[in-house]
């Protein structure tokens, strides 16, 4: 790009080639802002989040593979390796992290303004290949027996994950051996899924149409499933109890009425044969006869007697 710019723009009249190229003629850099620092040996480049930090300025989260606008500065060796230290400002405050590179472990070090995500692991758990230490390497270039070891302990690994290799592609063999058979038992097993997923569907819409709601329904859980029939059995208990309760009442009222109705019967005729019993205790006879029968039955005969 630098290159096609100093090329493609216009050359004026008094432009000697002998001063150089365009750029130094004119007094700018190819890399035209980014350049504006060099002269302090900083160059503006595009810095990608090697891993997930947090902010120590405004504490958001920033992931990995996030760009920024970063100033790059040497800092020191690492052997004949170069250490560079990147400065770039966070895009959600005014704070300023730096990160340097580590090439002795080959990763990046945050030196100030952030502090890292620690999501790190082994590389061996996941069988990753990990490269050789440099005593390592070494050893193996100037240590014949060392070398040897090494090479049947790598042959020991190789043979140990051949069976895993081997169960795998025997199972798929096994799986895929008839396509045209495995292709219709997929088919199948799919077209039946999606009747379910249609019919359940159908009838969420149709509940939604009757409750005249609009909302999204989820799922059904066993717990709620659970929860929803001990509901039922509560409430259908107490329809029950109140219903057996309702009865007894009912009976008791009926017994009741019926016995004030047989001491009425009772006492007609014996009031015809004496009239003063009656005169004397009406007003108490027929109020034990609403009460009760037999108190009545008692005034009566109490009645009878005093009048003999």
């Amino acid at each position: 790009m630098g290159e096609r710019k100093g090329t493609n723009l216009y050359y004026p009249p008094d432009y000697d080639p002998r001063a150089g190229g365009l750029n130094k003629f004119l007094g700018t850099h190819a890399l035209r802002e980014r350049a504006r620092k060099l002269h302090m040996g900083i160059l503006i480049i595009r810095f990608e989040m090697p891993y997930n930090i947090w902010c120590n300025g405004c504490g958001n989260h920033i992931g990995m593979g996030v760009r920024y606008n970063a100033e790059k500065k040497k800092i020191g060796m690492y052997y004949s390796t170069p250490l560079y230290q990147f400065r770039m400002k966070c895009h959600l405050c005014d704070n300023h992290f730096e990160i340097k590179t580590d090439p002795a472990n080959l990763d990046y070090v945050i030196v100030s303004g952030a502090r890292r995500q620690e999501n790190r692991w082994d590389p061996k758990q996941n069988e990753q290949v990990v490269p050789e230490t440099k005593e390592v390497s070494h050893r193996l270039y100037d240590d014949a027996m060392y070398k040897l070891e090494h090479g049947i302990e790598d042959k020991k690994v190789a043979k140990s994950r051949d069976s895993a290799l081997e169960d795998a592609i025997a199972l798929n063999e096994s799986i895929w051996k008839d396509d045209y058979s495995s292709n219709c038992a997929v088919r199948a097993l799919f077209r039946e899924k999606k009747k379910e997923l249609k019919k359940k569907q159908t009838e969420d819409h149709a509940l939604l149409k009757k409750t005249g709601l609009n909302i999204d329904i989820v799922n059904e859980h066993e717990d709620d499933i659970k929860l929803a029939k001990l509901l039922t059995h509560k409430r259908d208990t107490k329809k029950k109890g109140g219903t057996t309760l309702k009865r007894l009442v009912t009976i008791a009222r009926y017994k009741n009425k019926k016995k004030i109705l047989f001491s009425n019967n009772q006492l007609k005729p014996q009031s015809q044969e004496s009239p003063k019993v009656q005169e004397v205790t009406g007003n108490d006879a027929t109020t034990s006869k609403i009460n009760n029968s037999s108190t009545s039955l008692v005034n009566y005969d109490s009645s009878s007697s005093d009048s003999t």
